[in-house]
């Protein structure tokens, strides 16, 4: 399941008047050329001046140098602001505990991720067996002198002798993948390339399963739209050129796949999807069978038309989360070796979306979604519940991972004021202990967690997390705000700790998380409700949580601040368009901003789901209708508004960010200033170095804390 936030929080004491932006000087924002490009869609003329920015910075000197000058002036900007240095020790501070990743268990190894702390990337060491010394396997901070490249992902073999790992550089999605023995930590000489969107699955010791495109011209790394992902199994030992194609689509280029093997051993299961919305086809290899049919594919699920995500596989019969015939979702099983295989509903839908769910043991685990919050259960393998995970009141637990026969998983849990803890839980006894847990600097139960739940513009009721000191409750105080939300792809905000978070708290601001329509929360009808024609449903439930918050007095009728990233970046660029009255800070982060011209890069193409057809009259014209880019109201008074990117987004391209912040600058908005930060050697979010983050973190607060009127010390 995929987790999304990044944020803030915390006290009275240090609280002072709003900061005045009038009396100040504009930074002088660099000339950024204009191009008289004016394209006529569907009856309507639009200009594209800035359309020259969509080059890429490794290609083009004239953007390199506009990226240059942009970057001197914002950092000039930012430095110079009070509170930066002290954001920066604060941020490092909080940041500055022992962290665990989830183990996982192959053969009688346990692997997991630490950070020391301050680590510029985790390292992944192993141990043979539970109380088993502890050695270091992979260390990413020795791989680059910026600490920017970043051991992506992991996976050892089913006995524990062999561990396949991608390397991420730069931030970029692309992944190189590579093998290594564990017992002597030596690294093969062949790696595989142009992997990216993969997993990797191991058959055995022989090799492994991926998925990648085809390698990219020259010079189109980052911008090259993804067509045509294929299957591939890799045998160790030998080139990536002799790597086997299992499953293709050639004539449905669109069409992307997925490999994973169930823990049994069994199968291959093929997962074939069109876009990012939940529908998609499933295809089997029986791995029994591949001496006689090799990688001979059979259809399972066929139809691109509901959500279909394997859980595993055990004596033969597979299961499966679906929401066919159940929105919020069901599990179903299929016995593979009866004569008429039949779908069987195992669970079914009940009022809380299912978020995930494995087999360990002889036990099914299933977590659920409350209200944005998690709660795990236990079913029998025939769907009788048998017991709960107990876990705390808004929280997020995440792993539970392990296999059939073996009762031993693995989880963890956070909170907004707490980072995760590493449970280790017995299946069998009930007996739950704890592997890591961190030693902070600060004290969890200083911190007031609660929910609310406001009205829409439509009467819908969305909930929303609200995290502040206990003291500056207690005296039911105003404060700056900082306010969250992203709202799309099914993609649900659940608590999370943050160190940039509780630097904003400990600054003396309130944090504020709002699980708008567009995302996974309440199930597919709750994502449905913000997406394609509803997309403004998203918008309107982000500006209700900020006329909920200056109406109930949780923040000071001049400071509220929005922040969002990614379609976040979108919601935070419409709605400072749509209400810049309400907002007196935003920051936009690698936002899709360009609306009508999105799916002309990278991974772009897979958007329409969410956002609609740009080529198509009645998806072009709502887009058309809240395009960040398209829709500054030049006249008008905006807030202060920071736009970050990094130069090697492939996911959501820079161009997007770099022509929003030109189109800002050139517009007579105000006297607040609109300014970019664009990142080097990072890219959408993932693989980012610790320093990178702490600075970036910093620059945010102190850019957000100025305008809304949060008092925060010099620094030390």
């Amino acid at each position: 399941m995929i987790r999304a936030p990044y944020l803030a929080l915390v006290a009275a004491s240090l609280l002072s008047a709003p900061l005045s932006a009038e009396t100040e000087a504009l930074p002088q924002y660099p000339e950024t050329r204009t191009d008289p490009i004016v394209e006529t869609f569907f009856g309507e003329q639009v200009a594209d001046p800035y359309r020259w920015l969509e080059e890429d910075v490794r290609n083009s000197e004239e953007v390199a140098n506009w990226v240059e000058r942009q970057n001197a002036v914002t950092e000039g900007y930012l430095e110079g602001l009070k509170g930066n240095a002290w954001f920066k020790q604060k941020i490092g501070g909080l940041l500055d505990f022992e962290r665990f990743g989830i183990p996982r268990r192959s053969g009688d190894r346990y692997f997991y991720a630490r950070n020391s702390g301050l680590q510029n990337q985790s390292q992944l060491f192993v141990q043979d067996g539970l109380k088993g010394e502890r050695r270091l396997l992979l260390d990413p901070n020795a791989w680059a002198d910026d600490g920017a490249t970043a051991l992506a992902g992991w996976v050892a073999s089913e006995d524990g002798s062999k561990l396949a790992y991608s390397v991420q550089d730069g931030g970029t999605d692309w992944r190189i993948i590579r093998v290594l023995d564990v017992e002597t930590g030596e690294v093969e000489s062949q790696e595989v390339r142009w992997a990216k969107f993969t997993g990797i699955s191991w058959l055995g010791n022989e090799g492994y399963f991926y998925s990648r495109f085809p390698e990219p011209q020259e010079g189109q790394d980052f911008q090259a739209q993804n067509f045509n992902q294929t299957i591939y199994f890799h045998r160790i030992g030998t080139d990536q050129s002799a790597d086997e194609q299992v499953f293709a689509t050639p004539a449905h280029k669109e069409r992307g796949h997925f490999a994973q093997t169930t823990e049994d051993g069994r199968w291959l299961v093929i997962t074939s999807g069109t876009g990012t919305e939940a529908r998609q086809e499933v295809r089997l290899v029986d791995l029994d069978k591949r001496d006689t049919n090799g990688w001979e594919t059979a259809p399972l699920v066929t139809g691109f038309e509901h959500a279909w995500n394997l859980i595993d596989s055990v004596d033969g019969t597979l299961y499966f989360v679906t929401n066919q015939g159940a929105p919020k979702f069901r599990i179903v099983s299929i016995d593979m070796d009866a004569k008429k295989p039949e779908w069987t509903t195992l669970i079914a839908e009940t009022a809380e979306p299912i978020a995930g769910a494995s087999i360990v043991g002889n036990r099914l685990v299933v977590e659920y979604l409350k209200d944005a919050a998690s709660n795990a259960l236990l079913f029998d393998l025939s769907g009788k519940a048998v017991g709960q995970i107990e876990l705390g009141a808004f929280g997020s637990a995440g792993g539970f991972g392990g296999k059939a026969g073996n009762p031993e998983t693995f989880y963890s849990y956070t909170s907004f004021n707490r980072p995760s803890s590493i449970y280790r839980l017995n299946l069998e006894t009930g007996e739950t202990s704890l592997f890591a847990s961190p030693e902070l600097t600060f004290d969890p139960d200083d911190y007031a967690v609660v929910q609310r739940f406001y009205a829409s513009k439509d009467g819908t009721k969305v909930p929303m997390f609200i995290v502040r000191k206990k003291s500056l409750a207690a005296a039911k105080a105003a404060a700056p705000t900082l306010l969250y939300g992203y709202g799309g792809f099914d993609i649900s905000l659940t608590p999370g700790f943050s160190a940039t978070r509780m630097a904003w708290m400990e600054a003396g601001g309130v944090f504020a998380l709002a699980n708008i329509r567009g995302g996974g929360e309440y199930g597919k009808e709750w994502h449905d409700g913000g997406r394609r024609a509803n997309k403004q449903n998203s918008f309107d439930d982000f500006i209700a949580a900020g006329e909920f918050l200056k109406a109930e007095g949780y923040t000071t009728p001049d400071g509220l601040a929005i922040q969002g990233g990614s379609n976040g970046g979108l919601l935070v660029g419409a709605v400072t368009n749509q209400r810049p009255d309400l907002v007196n800070a935003s920051h936009a982060a690698v936002g899709v901003m360009d609306m009508l011209r999105f799916n002309r890069w990278t991974a772009g193409r897979y958007w329409v789901d969410d956002y609609g057809y740009p080529d198509r009259e009645e998806d072009w014209k709502l887009l058309r209708s809240y395009s960040p880019y398209h829709n500054i109201k030049n006249g008008t008074e905006y807030p202060a508004v920071l736009v970050t990117t990094a130069d090697t987004d492939d996911r959501v391209v820079p161009a997007h960010s770099f022509k929003y912040a030109a189109a800002l600058q050139a517009a007579d908005l105000g006297e607040k200033p609109h300014i970019i930060r664009i990142e080097t050697r990072a890219g959408h979010g993932s693989g980012k170095p610790t320093d990178k983050a702490i600075e970036e973190g910093a620059d945010v607060l102190s850019f957000l804390a100025k305008f809304t009127g949060l008092s925060v010390p010099e620094g030390e």
